[in-house]
């Protein structure tokens, strides 16, 4: 990655991480932007934090020197990684996953958000665009179809009617 600066010289940034306490990545990330913000030679580009790494994130830099100075004395910091990292490693968390990958007709799933929350559901229709499903609720008396979004459902236990149709 290359930065111009300030004078037109092009200036290569690197991707550093950074080790946090597990479920504190977001205060520290917000202390380093605070401590950024507040100093003008600070030459932090960008600073990551992907919500399936726990206990990491990524900060882009020019130098390791940089990022060390910058995090010094920040609380819940618990090591640096030496090394750079490659953007390609980071496609993973950079490029969201459609709500239903891993999600098949036939599925137990369990409805965690919603006026349904807290029942159990079988999937009986997936809609990928849209990223809804419908499903049919399990302790009813009635076979009641329900669409709901995907990222409201919890998946229990995988069905057996995988690679039917």
């Amino acid at each position: 990655m290359e930065d111009k600066g300030s004078k037109g010289k092009t200036k290569k940034t690197s991707i550093f991480a950074l080790r946090t306490t597990i479920s504190q990545e977001k205060s520290v990330a917000t202390l380093i932007e605070k401590r950024v913000h507040g100093n003008p030679q600070a030459d932090i580009k960008v600073i990551l934090v992907p919500e399936s790494l726990n206990g990491y994130i990524f900060i882009e830099a020019p130098s390791q020197r940089e990022v060390n100075r910058i995090i010094t004395g920040i609380p819940h910091v618990r090591g640096r990684v030496v090394g750079k990292i490659n953007i390609e490693e980071l496609d993973s968390f950079l490029i969201p996953k459609p709500s239903t990958e891993g999600i098949n007709k036939g599925d137990t799933v369990e409805i965690i958000g919603g006026p349904f929350k807290g029942e159990k559901a079988k999937v009986t229709r997936i809609d990928p665009d849209k990223g809804d499903v419908v499903l049919e609720l399990i302790e009813t008396a009635f076979l009641i179809p329900v669409k709901v979004h995907a990222d409201y459902i919890k998946l229990v236990e995988k069905g057996e009617a995988e690679g039917e149709e």
